[in-house]
């Protein structure tokens, strides 16, 4: 019987392609999570080019897809990889030795290093500021006062990594309340004096994580009318699992903002803590509907608009969407986290 396997391989050969246990643990890690070539390497105590070594043939089979950010390369397990009874055996003995040899494990260990790598920047890092920019006029605040009815409901709204507090200098004259959550203190202290020179009574201040005790006690048991996420997705070690707990915060009919860039290919920006280079408009409408949301729509954002920053030359794009009726239940968010980043932006 001349049987074929995956991308057309002949069965031989996809027994013998699998026979290697460093394949065997690569294709048991990427199926555990998207990882980067330099983070396998890291984890199989191999060369990273020996790792691309091993993952070519695999790539080639159809059993691991591997795609470019900038400089990085990123590999995960292919959808239809675990329809052949061969792979799924194959996935068994890989997992079994990764268990065996603690790598399996540290998988949690390298997703916690991507998030050290933004904590780090952030904390250390100047604030943003582009309050003092010429041409914004002192009285904006009146003007967005005067805008509010236009919103609808405006009860509460969450500024999800406030940094400085510029987002603030919108949503306060907009909102009754605003919870602004950041979890570098450095950055809260530029927020905070920004508040109150503003005489912000309506703004409430946390430090904290999104899903952490400090955060949950702020908002009382209330979801949100809006949560704003801005220039925050590229941080996300795992940005299905960060648009997950954005979700958690919003009510039923409520709106999610998300402003990121789009795809772009400056490795420089990997000295911003950008573990990221961006995501395409498809790729933000997906992590939308995987956490709940629909009719997500997302609009580029002109060029003049994006400040003069260290990324104001990058493309920027803002994403709206709203949750379901029935909000964004624990099902969907257990699902979520089980899915991997890479299936999200496959």
């Amino acid at each position: 019987m001349n049987e074929t396997s995956p991308a057309g391989t002949q069965r031989w050969e996809l027994y013998r392609l699998l026979s290697e246990p460093v394949r065997l643990r690569l294709l048991a890690l990427a199926a555990e999570e998207e990882l980067a070539i330099g983070e396998l390497a890291e984890l199989l105590g191999e060369s990273q080019p020996n790792v691309s070594r091993h993952a070519a043939p695999l790539k080639q089979a159809g059993l691991l897809v591997v795609r470019k950010q900038g400089q990085r390369a990123l590999v995960k397990l292919s959808d239809g990889a675990t329809r052949d009874t061969v792979v799924v055996d194959a996935l068994a003995s890989g997992r079994a030795l990764c268990e065996a040899d603690g790598s399996l494990a540290r998988v949690a260990d390298v997703i916690r290093a991507r998030d050290a790598v933004a904590r780090d920047f952030f904390e250390r890092a100047p604030a943003r500021d582009g309050a003092t920019e010429a041409g914004v006029p002192a009285e904006m605040g009146a003007y967005l006062c005067a805008l509010a009815p236009l919103l609808g409901r405006t009860q509460l709204a969450i500024d999800a990594g406030t940094g400085s507090g510029g987002l603030l200098e919108v949503l306060a004259p907009f909102y009754e309340r605003v919870v602004a959550i950041d979890r570098s203190e450095a950055q809260l202290a530029h927020a905070r004096a920004r508040s109150e020179a503003r005489g912000w009574s309506n703004v409430e201040l946390v430090h904290g994580d999104l899903d952490g005790d400090a955060v949950k006690s702020a908002l009382r048991g209330s979801r949100a009318d809006a949560v704003f996420a801005v220039r925050l997705l590229h941080h996300a070690p795992r940005p299905a699992d960060f648009m997950a707990k954005l979700a958690a915060h919003v009510r039923p009919g409520g709106a999610l903002v998300v402003l990121d860039y789009g795809h772009h290919d400056d490795e420089s920006m990997r000295s911003q803590a950008d573990l990221w280079l961006g995501f395409d408009p498809r790729e933000l409408k997906e992590l939308a509907k995987g956490a709940g949301f629909e009719d997500a729509r997302v609009a580029s954002i002109p060029s003049a608009l994006c400040g003069r920053g260290p990324d104001a030359h990058l493309p920027w794009q803002a994403m709206v969407a709203r949750m379901g009726d029935e909000g964004g239940s624990q099902d969907s968010k257990d699902s979520k986290k089980k899915t991997k980043r890479g299936q999200d932006h496959g």
